[in-house]
């Protein structure tokens, strides 16, 4: 039977991505565009499917992002970097929101 886990990695800036390693995750350390379009493309010819990146990286790649947004293929979400969020993240999670029912329900303030 095949082995349907999921693969899983991280991209963004060494500093805060160090931890994802001791729980098994692949990391690459990205802080310019072009090493951050390297990594998700050796990441994705690499089987992995869900990728976490950066706030601050992710900002780097918009067309990147946008060619895989929607794909089933793979997943990619942006997390806080070491300097925290800076809301690109939730952004993200509230355009799509959005866009799949027709309207914005995320509140929008998203600090607590």
């Amino acid at each position: 039977m095949a082995d349907k886990r999921a693969l899983m990695g991280v991209i963004g800036e060494s500093d805060a991505i160090k931890a994802f390693r001791t729980v098994g995750m692949q990391v690459i350390s990205a802080a310019t565009q072009q090493e951050a379009e390297r990594a998700v493309h050796h990441m994705l010819t690499n089987g992995v499917t869900v990728i976490f990146i950066t706030e601050d990286v992710a900002r780097q790649i918009p067309d990147t992002l946008a060619r895989y947004n929607g794909s089933p293929e793979v997943t990619i979400i942006p997390i806080p970097g070491s300097r925290g969020s800076t809301g690109f993240g939730m952004q993200r999670v509230q355009a799509n929101v959005e866009k799949a029912v027709g309207a914005n329900i995320l509140l929008n303030n998203t600090e607590e």
